[in-house]
């Protein structure tokens, strides 16, 4: 590539330009913003809620503290925050797609959840100031960033020192066959089904194709740690379907 070629990432499989990336996956989400929460208790069978309320017992959030969720989409990591710290906390929704934000906010007004701000924003460019949260939470969506490495270091700054950055994320399992089997059920099963309940099919198979592409356990947590964080460690979660990722701001 030369010096004046534009630079180069990832959507699922496809390389294109990084320039096409943010409006490629805007498209994705906003197309599937409605039926977004459906389809995840349909993909996962329900296991998603256990994963985000692993997330929120390791957080061991405490009253008074203000969350930073980004990719928050519809909410919930945030709903779960704001329950646990019984409504004595602030929590701000961040994601880069309205219809996301919108879909999020038409549910909390549903379930009278009151303590949240929503926000658009792109997680590479985050539009608040410095040392403003004690906690930074992003679930799912580390992996449609064009540049991660940005990410976690906008992530890092608008952390106060002693806050804390937790990441769910799909990951790598450990055992091959295991891996093996659950892309069969990954590639066969997910894009068909998202046709069938959302009417979009590609924006599923972007989402199996992302999953593929985005950096094992050990990998990410190195990114973590270059991004400046401390005592970085990990979870797996279902055998590695999934994991949890924590890093300190200290």
């Amino acid at each position: 590539m030369s010096e004046n070629s534009p630079r180069e990432t990832h959507f699922g499989f496809q390389t294109i330009p990084e320039h096409e990336k943010a409006g490629r996956v805007h498209g994705v989400f906003s197309s599937v913003a409605a039926r977004y929460d459906l389809m995840n208790d349909l993909m996962s069978a329900g296991v998603h809620r256990l994963w985000k309320d692993a997330l929120i017992d390791w957080m061991a959030p405490r009253r008074g503290m203000r969350l930073l969720d980004v990719a928050g989409g519809t909410g919930d990591i945030s709903f779960r925050f704001l329950r646990c710290v019984k409504g004595e906390g602030e929590a701000v929704v961040c994601d880069m797609t309205e219809a996301m934000l919108r879909e999020g906010a038409r549910r909390a007004e549903a379930r009278g959840i009151h303590g949240l701000d929503w926000v658009t924003g792109d997680a590479m460019r985050l539009p608040f100031p410095d040392c403003s949260f004690d906690a930074y939470t992003i679930a799912f969506g580390i992996r449609n960033v064009t540049r991660i490495e940005d990410a976690l270091a906008e992530a890092f700054r608008v952390l106060r020192p002693g806050g804390r950055f937790l990441c769910l994320e799909f990951s790598q399992m450990p055992v091959p066959m295991l891996q093996k089997l659950y892309d069969l059920y990954s590639f066969n099963v997910i894009p068909p089904m998202g046709r069938a309940v959302t009417g979009d099919r590609d924006s599923y198979q972007y989402l199996v194709e992302s999953i593929r592409k985005f950096p094992d356990q050990e990998t990410f947590a190195g990114m973590i740690r270059a991004a400046g964080f401390e005592r970085v460690a990990y979870r797996n979660l279902s055998m590695g379907i999934a994991a949890i990722h924590s890093g300190w701001r200290l």
